[in-house]
């Protein structure tokens, strides 16, 4: 191996983290290792979220496995950072190079062609610091584009009491670099199989969680950059990587009925996982090239074999679905009564399963779970309005979406907050108090879940209003079918409202033609929320349809004249 090295002091020395009770604790250190081969046209960018942390690392390493595009001279442009070159071995051997290389307690993965969010060191640490005996941490993660615009919602899965079934289910972590390793625990185990160029992170995942206990928090750390490229894209290889991970992992298993049942759901996960990205890439190829339906044959063909229950369901949606847009009613009628199906379930017919009980699955709207049902349609909709999200922007109770969906755009970013006590608010106040915020000053405000707290909804449109500069853009989602909180906001929880409710609410003070309402939801989506089920648990096909009589939250966008 050719190792080239520049040693200096860390950008930042390591400080120690101490318990809640105040017990203190040996200083903890960490070390980045950003591998890469043949992207170093992505390296500046994984450098600089490395460097540009809240709490730095203490070392930060570059393994380049038999790159040919130079990435040397991407690494001199970062005084401090260590560079190693070896012949390629794999992403695993990699890895495994720099854990060698490095002193630290704690180490972290970065692939070159992804990011890290700046708080993702102190959260991680944080959490590793509470919870010293897991081997490793790990939090949320986002897709993003090559230009870094989000892709969809973020992706959290909370784990159960159990995380090494959890882990057989599915792969609840995701992406690597939201994980946080203790460095001695990762070497305990051997660290990455180099046997393994695919799914090499679930295969370590499930051998640290078989011995050690895992931790797991919410805050969005690490974003993946979808580039065409990415190693995830080669459909068929995942597929058979995930799997002979599972196969190999079942041969150190006691042969306990959990496991086994673990085991034989996480294979049904991981083929209807990848039969609908293969599906989803067959209908995007484009045109009619012999290669193009070649690729979509391939793809379907796959789609079908890899999973037939889930195809054979889909393509009964979708025919019944084509038939009731293309038939009349009368003739689906008469089709129903020949196949003797009737028109609906028959009353008494109905199987409420785990829904059956007067008390919900969950009562913490889904969090205890995952991510809440409501935050896919609230994030949707302020990704697909993130440009609005500039200049000087207002949130509300904390500054996540500024920051999740404004980055570089905002150039300054304030938080209101009824409670004097919170430390993050920069504005103390009630919305309902026209002088609560200064006229004129925000280019941006975003109102998530709120407004509905607001005995006098009037008064506090009116000061969001009076509070955004011309042009100004206020971003509102609010319940519409939602259970009410137990907790902090029960006192307060006054209303839940439809979208002609919100559209009147707005228009009142921006004018009709300014202002933009939407309601989102079906009664499938509404039934899981008020269940208390999480977002992870469900298909974004059965939440993307909208019904708007059955509206889990309504979005409204308002710009002031």
């Amino acid at each position: 191996m050719h190792v080239m090295s520049t040693e200096v002091e860390p950008q930042f020395k390591a400080y120690s983290i101490r318990k809640k009770t105040g017990a203190s604790r040996e200083p903890s250190t960490l070390a980045c290792v950003i591998t890469t081969f043949n992207q170093a046209h992505f390296l500046g960018d994984a450098i600089t979220s490395v460097l540009s942390q809240t709490r730095g690392a203490d070392e930060v390493i570059v393994v380049d496995d038999g790159s040919v595009d130079d990435p040397a001279a991407i690494v001199r442009n970062f005084p401090g950072v260590r560079f190693l070159r070896q012949e390629n071995r794999g992403p695993s051997g990699a890895r495994n190079t720099g854990v060698g290389a490095c002193k630290s307690s704690h180490v972290c993965f970065l692939d070159a062609d992804d990011f890290l969010l700046p708080r993702a060191f102190e959260t991680g640490l944080t959490l590793a610091a509470e919870r010293p005996n897991c081997a490793l941490v790990y939090g949320g993660y986002r897709y993003v584009s090559v230009s870094r615009a989000p892709m969809g919602p973020d992706k959290f899965i909370a784990m159960n009491d159990d995380p090494h079934l959890a882990l057989m289910r599915e792969n609840v972590i995701g992406m690597l670099a939201t994980v946080l390793f203790r460095r001695d625990r990762l070497i305990a185990v051997g660290g990455f199989d180099e046997g393994l160029r695919l799914c090499e992170d679930y295969d370590l995942y499930l051998r640290m969680a078989q011995k050690y206990p895992v931790a797991g928090h919410k805050d969005i750390v690490a974003e993946y950059r979808w580039h065409g490229r990415n190693i995830s894209a080669r459909h068929d290889g995942m597929l058979s990587a995930a799997l002979a991970v599972l196969d190999r992992h079942e041969a150190r298993l006691a042969p306990d009925a959990p496991a086994r049942v673990a085991l034989n759901h996480g294979r049904r996960k991981w083929r209807d996982h990848y039969a609908w990205q293969t599906y989803v890439a067959a209908l995007e190829s484009r045109g009619w090239s012999p290669r193009a339906i070649a690729s979509m044959i391939v793809g379907l063909t796959r789609y079908i074999l890899w999973s037939p229950r889930m195809a054979v369901g889909h393509l009964s949606r979708s025919m019944a679905g084509f038939a009731k847009r293309r038939f009349p009613s009368r003739l689906l009628a008469v089709i129903r009564l020949l196949l003797g199906r009737p028109r609906s379930i028959p009353l008494g017919a109905v199987r409420f399963g785990d829904l059956k009980g007067r008390a919900p699955i969950g009562r913490q709207f889904g969090y205890d779970r995952g991510t809440p049902v409501d935050r896919y349609y609230v994030e949707r909709f302020l990704a697909r309005n993130s440009r609005d999200i500039r200049g000087r922007v207002l949130e509300i109770g904390d500054d996540a979406y500024t920051r999740q969906f404004g980055g570089s755009r905002v150039t300054q970013s304030d938080i209101f907050h009824v409670d004097g006590n919170n430390p993050q608010a920069t504005i103390i106040g009630d919305l309902a108090d026209p002088d609560s915020l200064s006229e004129a000053a925000f280019d941006c405000i975003i109102l998530t879940q709120t407004l509905h707290l607001l005995f006098d909804m009037r008064s506090g449109i009116a000061t969001l209003h009076r509070a955004l500069k011309a042009g100004g853009v206020l971003l509102l989602t609010t319940p519409g079918i939602s259970p009410v909180d137990s907790g902090e906001w029960g006192d307060t929880w006054y209303w839940s409202l439809t979208a002609n409710a919100v559209l009147r609410l707005l228009a009142e003070r921006f004018g009709l033609r300014n202002v933009n309402v939407m309601a989102h939801g079906n009664v499938f989506a509404a039934t899981a929320f008020l269940q208390g089920l999480a977002q992870e648990e469900l298909q974004c096909t059965d939440l993307d349809i909208n019904d708007p009589s059955y509206p889990v939250i309504v979005t409204g966008r308002a710009v002031r004249a």
